[in-house]
């Protein structure tokens, strides 16, 4: 309805001045339904090339609208608006298109199958995934279901950050482990891991144990003093646990990629030649310095450390060359807040290699801390990880639909409270329970029916005419611009609360009518109405990774 409003608009802004057809058209929702359904600026915008006043100009679009089944009149308000009020019939139509389109309602193609790579959790490996973790899986995992929504061709991806200090530590932590040495010990190193999961790799590894992960398989060899059969153990066995962590919240790669494999197969040393020959490194205090004021850093940064060795941003301009390499037009990172400081130095690396990556790429999304509540006071440990509330441990408690949907409900930029009681709460206090009840109430409604979902197509829906019906209708065309705009704003959370909107006509739909009347025609233009309801609230859920069940 937006599109052919727009239409509308064009052709009479055409009529007025030749080069209107340029112009793009802003149509909003009113605040208030006296305003109408549609709304737009249009007269004002046209007021300067036309050296006209805007209510004059407004007068002159209307009457050279061309005729509209679907509008039932046009107001102008305030200094020039244009309000459109929609026919009955108008706002029936998206339950027909929503019959039609079924699970596709909602998707368009905007993206043009053009590629682009979504990089999320990329956790260290070096022990359980944390909450934090668990918040950048959902929110990456809605960014790409979104993305895919809107037409892209979206690859998942998971960056091993498996080379550096904290690999060591994880080492060492299990090498001394594996000698029985505790975390309580005087000999228990300074920088280890103390968490119940690391008895668990040095006892796997001295069993001699295989572990997966991905396409590595590695067994254990039972010396504690193979420093580096440790690592290679501990690292597999870690990405393995994680691979579990992911597979229980219901997060899918494409890609895994490992920072030891950039160093391994030269990518590292690449970049760093190319930066080099670029023009913008020089020589200081026994470093190599790479010159990111160039390229809007407030200083420059240190690429090799006088005691030899890369910092920490280099490996992460090879890796973001070679997704530049794979062809991939949009890139765009999850991560945590704590990543803020390297999106400048790495977009500066990249801009200094000259190689036409344009300024700004990749995006980056960064999310906030969560902190999790049980009982009015916050859950801090997990014996097993030692220091942290993992990923599993909310899973466990809430399971997989309500970890995800509070995960992504809040934007990823605010900080986040995870109520563990509300999230199992059976209330309608809790979304995700309202949205899920909403989707399964409909089915016991249509189930009750009875009917043929078939003859739904071609229901008479004329009967639908009370505030409600028009009130719930209207969401329903919202939702394929809602997904549009939380994909163009990378903002799953716009999702969540459509479906909370949503699932609130709905409920104050059932409350208010009778759907099983006397009146056949009614009865089934209501089953059409909430049938159109349920598939919305599928499709939503989807994008959010959260299940839609039947019952509850």
């Amino acid at each position: 309805m937006k599109a052919h409003l727009t239409e509308l608009l064009h052709a009479a802004a055409n009529s007025l001045a030749s080069d209107a057809g340029t112009l793009s058209i802003q149509l909003e929702r009113p605040k208030t339904a006296q305003h109408g359904d549609f709304s737009t600026n249009l007269a004002m915008m046209l007021a300067k090339p036309l050296r006209q006043n805007p209510r004059a100009i407004a007068e002159s679009l209307i009457k050279a609208l061309p005729a509209s089944q679907y509008v039932n009149k046009v107001e102008i308000a305030g200094a020039g608006f244009i309000n459109f009020f929609l026919s009955p019939a108008a706002k029936q139509a998206v339950v027909k298109e929503i019959q039609k389109q079924g699970p596709a309602f909602g998707r368009n193609a905007h993206g043009k199958a053009r590629k682009v790579q979504v990089e999320f959790v990329s956790a260290n490996p070096t022990g359980p995934l944390h909450v934090g973790h668990g918040r950048g899986a959902a929110v990456g995992d809605c960014l790409a279901r979104l993305l895919d929504a809107n037409g892209w061709d979206v690859t998942r991806e998971f960056y091993y950050n498996d080379a550096g200090a904290q690999i060591d530590n994880l080492t060492v932590s299990v090498q001394s482990r594996c000698k029985g040495i505790h975390p309580d010990h005087a000999e228990w190193p300074e920088a280890g891991y103390r968490g119940d999961y690391i008895a668990d790799v040095a006892a796997a590894y001295m069993a001699r144990q295989t572990v997966t992960a991905d396409d590595q398989e590695v067994t254990g060899v039972g010396d504690a003093d193979n420093a580096e059969a440790i690592r290679q153990f501990a690292v597999a066995y870690l990405r393995h646990e994680q691979d579990l962590d992911l597979k229980a919240f219901q997060i899918n790669f494409d890609v895994f990629s490992l920072e030891s494999a950039l160093y391994s197969d030269g990518k590292v040393e690449a970049a760093v030649q190319n930066l080099i020959k670029s023009g913008h490194t020089y020589e200081q205090d026994d470093a190599l310095w790479l010159r990111t004021t160039d390229f809007g850093d407030d200083k420059d940064r240190v690429m090799r450390k006088r005691e030899g060795g890369y910092t920490y941003f280099v490996p992460d301009v090879a890796y973001h060359l070679d997704k530049w390499q794979r062809g991939f037009e949009r890139v765009i990172n999850e991560q945590g807040a704590d990543h803020h400081s390297t999106i400048t130095r790495v977009r500066a690396g990249l801009q200094a290699l000259n190689v036409g990556i344009p300024q700004n790429w990749p995006d980056y999304v960064l999310h906030q801390m969560v902190t999790v509540m049980r009982g009015g006071e916050e859950v801090k440990i997990s014996k097993r990880a030692g220091s942290y509330v993992t990923l599993r441990d909310l899973i466990e408690e809430v399971g997989c639909d309500a970890t995800r949907y509070f995960l992504a409900a809040r934007r990823a930029d605010s900080q986040l409270v995870f109520d563990i009681d509300l999230a199992r709460a059976q209330s309608n206090d809790n979304p995700v329970y309202y949205i899920q009840y909403a989707h399964a109430r409909i089915n016991s409604v249509l189930n009750e029916w009875g009917g043929e979902a078939t003859s739904l197509a071609q229901a008479d829906l004329a009967p639908l005419s009370t505030e409600h019906e028009a009130a719930l209708m209207q969401r329903l065309g919202e939702f394929p611009e809602t997904v549009e705009n939380a994909a163009a704003e990378l903002a799953p959370h716009i999702i969540a609360n459509y479906l909370k909107e949503l699932a609130s006509d709905l409920h104050s739909y059932y409350n208010a009518h009778k759907f099983l009347v006397e009146d056949a025609t009614l009865t089934t233009a209501r089953m059409a109405l909430v049938s159109a309801t349920q598939q919305v609230l599928k499709n939503g859920l989807y994008l959010l990774g959260v299940s839609a069940p039947d019952k509850m």
